[in-house]
């Protein structure tokens, strides 16, 4: 495949054949070199050719091969003649990160690690088929699908602040829970307020470094902070919509004609019946997620308060942003120099917005978005912040996180033999996690260096590095 360099960050995969698009990737010479290993840049070239693509098919500097679309992958469609594709957001709908703040400091927790990180295993359910212990009826159910986060919220979990900083204040509208299949909300039901297994975590940190003070200051950071990430999503819950609309896509594609270059990218028309069926059943998916950080937000900050002996007004955990990964929205967007409203999806990508946009929380609309950028359990974390660059390039949409390098096999392949969760606490960071299995799928080397990726967006200026978060205690499915 023809790939050009544009700039030392951005690279051009010229239109060929049925691409109705240019693609383009954000990457450095070497991080380049390994993803064409993967040939992600053909899925990149394939989603190029749907119906009703505008400007370009993007991939973020995180990207690697996915289901249809790559993971990091952008792509943003006219609502005349444009599509939707279950592929383009991917089976962990909102998967997402959130960022919890603190007054405490490094010094404050540092000698109680193991014992804290106990706590925490204890306090939050963890692993593959998790399951909470709330008994969640049908009816509650169908409330969360459609209210998110502030079901969550109006049952006692957080306050009605929580919302403000949350991606769409918590809840999407447009949801319609009839739109699920029985055996979805069957999944959903036992797991609410549970983090899964996989790359799922909570991650108790500190800011190793401010890297502008201003933005700092405003998202309430500061040098040697404890902060918490916790990253997961929809649970099993959203697999099942993934999963079910995928089998209505691959009929819908034959039924309106749509020629495909990978069946994976199966897809219907805007506007049509298969459409928006999708739409209001991935909704739904994406507030059960709004609704399951919302809760282990909660019994986060009561596991603090009752290990650290603090008031709540004392430990100020307060949310600095919750950000989407796997999602489609409708969003305003200036094209060819005029705006309009288009379906934006990002898979493995996160919502950049720069300054001034109304979707911002207003204590940061003048500054820009916040943006959070996990990297791998052993190295560190970012914060950024969402440019006018990214408004003009990338439809406001910037990377996710380190990106994999290693496939799952080859990990625990690699990790035979080591003991990883003592390789760890060598280098300061206590680790719970349900399995060895998957401490040997999320070793620190199955991913790419995350300080490369930010260093890519922040250089393409489509995000801005704000802080660097370095881990202390990890919690994973």
């Amino acid at each position: 495949m023809k790939i050009e360099k544009i700039d030392d960050f951005r690279w051009r995969l010229p239109k060929e054949g049925g691409m109705r698009v240019e693609g383009k990737i954000y990457a450095d010479k070497d991080m380049l070199e390994k993803v064409q290993a993967d040939q992600s840049p053909q899925q990149v070239a394939n989603v190029a050719h749907l119906p009703g693509i505008l400007k370009y098919s993007l991939a973020m500097p995180d990207i690697h091969w996915g289901y249809g679309f790559p993971i990091g992958g952008v792509a943003a469609f006219d609502l005349e003649g444009g599509v939707i594709s279950p592929g383009g957001v991917g089976y962990d709908i909102n998967c997402g990160v959130r960022l919890v703040r603190t007054e405490l400091k490094r010094k404050d927790i540092e000698k109680r690690l193991r014992e804290l990180v106990g706590v925490l295993f204890q306090s939050i359910p963890t692993g593959l088929g998790s399951k909470s212990e709330m008994k969640l009826s049908l009816a509650e159910e169908r409330k969360v699908l459609i209210e998110g986060a502030r079901w969550a919220v109006s049952s006692g979990f957080g306050s009605s602040e929580d919302l403000e900083y949350i991606e769409e204040g918590g809840a999407m509208p447009g949801a319609d829970p009839d739109l699920l299949s029985d055996r979805a909300l069957e999944r959903g039901r036992p797991q609410l307020g549970t983090l899964g297994s996989g790359n799922h975590f909570v991650e108790v940190g500190w800011v190793e470094e401010v890297f502008n003070d201003e933005l700092a200051q405003v998202l309430g950071l500061f040098p040697g902070q404890v902060s918490v990430l916790i990253h997961t999503g929809s649970r099993g819950l959203g697999y099942q919509v993934c999963d079910d609309y995928i089998k209505v896509m691959i009929q819908a594609s034959r039924k309106y004609g749509i020629e495909l270059p990978d069946k994976q990218l199966c897809c219907a028309p805007l506007g049509s019946e298969e459409a928006s069926s999708y739409i209001a059943a991935m909704i739904c998916a994406v507030n059960y997620a709004f609704a399951n950080r919302q809760m282990i937000t909660h019994w986060l900050r009561e596991a603090f308060e009752k290990f650290f002996n603090l008031s709540p007004g004392d430990l100020r955990m307060n949310i600095v942003y919750d950000v989407c990964h796997n999602i489609a929205k409708f969003e305003t967007h200036t094209v060819d120099g005029k705006e309009r409203k288009v379906c934006v999806h990002r898979k493995g990508a996160t919502r950049a917005f720069g300054p001034g946009r109304k979707e911002v929380p207003a204590r940061y609309r003048s500054l820009g978005q916040p943006v959070l950028i996990p990297g791998d359990m052993g190295r560190c974390s970012y914060v950024l912040m969402g440019t006018q660059k990214a408004m003009e390039e990338t439809f406001g949409s910037t990377c996710h996180g380190a990106g994999r390098v290693m496939s799952r096999k080859q990990a625990m392949r690699t990790a035979r033999g080591r003991s990883i969760s003592r390789e760890l606490e060598d280098r300061g960071i206590y680790i719970r996690a349900a399995g060895k299995e998957t401490l040997a799928e999320e070793m620190p080397e199955a991913y790419k260096d995350v300080s490369q990726v930010v260093e890519v967006v922040h250089n393409a200026e489509i995000s801005r590095k704000v802080a660097r978060l370095r881990p202390l205690a990890v919690i994973k499915g």
